[in-house]
């Protein structure tokens, strides 16, 4: 993770604002693990990207910086609308939250008198990582906002999917295409996941 941002960013959606959280050198580290590992969308410009750095401006501890790499354009999709993503109630958390090591995935449910479950990170993106042949497949992406902390001491972050179906402007190859670069990293993911 670089500390100095060269480069000029004009897109707000890639700013990440640290000050709803308290433990801000914490939660950036714990978001730098997942640099390149998961993609990151912005609506207003309507991509995501696979490629990237995570950067914290010199002096300014109240936010990190979305780099995409600019020399991988085939690592930039584009045509994304923002109607084809969606919320998900699911958290990457660190174990210790839970009194358990690792990561693990937290299943939070829109009705609140049901208790979210935990569930070991590895497994949860296996299952992700076999609906790839589904009608569904689910696809994690990140977006501004998902950096978040629980109790003001834990960071956590939440997961938006991309539903490649309604991305209906988009041709089938396309829709493919963005499907495998989103299942890739999950899988890289997936094998790194322990040393995270």
């Amino acid at each position: 993770m670089s500390t100095s941002l060269s480069t000029s960013n004009s897109n707000k959606d890639l700013e990440w604002s640290l000050d709803s959280i308290q433990q801000r050198e914490v939660a950036s580290e714990f978001v730098s693990k997942f640099e390149s590992k998961l993609c990151v969308y912005s609506p207003s410009v309507e991509q995501f990207y696979t490629n990237y750095t995570i950067n914290i401006p010199s002096g300014e501890s109240g936010k990190i910086v979305i780099l995409p790499n600019p020399y991988a354009f085939h690592d930039t999709f584009n045509g994304i609308k923002e109607d084809a993503i969606k919320d998900t109630g699911l958290h990457i958390i660190p174990g210790e939250t839970i009194q358990k090591k690792g990561l693990y995935l937290l299943v939070t449910y829109k009705n609140s008198s049901k208790k979210a479950t935990p569930l070991p990170l590895k497994p949860a993106l296996l299952k992700m990582l076999n609906s790839e042949k589904s009608a569904d497949p689910f696809l994690p992406l990140l977006a501004k906002g998902d950096l978040r902390e629980f109790d003001q001491k834990v960071p956590c972050l939440h997961l938006h999917r991309l539903k490649v179906s309604e991305l209906t402007e988009l041709s089938t190859f396309e829709q493919n295409s963005i499907k495998t670069a989103i299942m890739d990293k999950m899988a890289e993911l997936y094998k790194d996941v322990d040393n995270l």
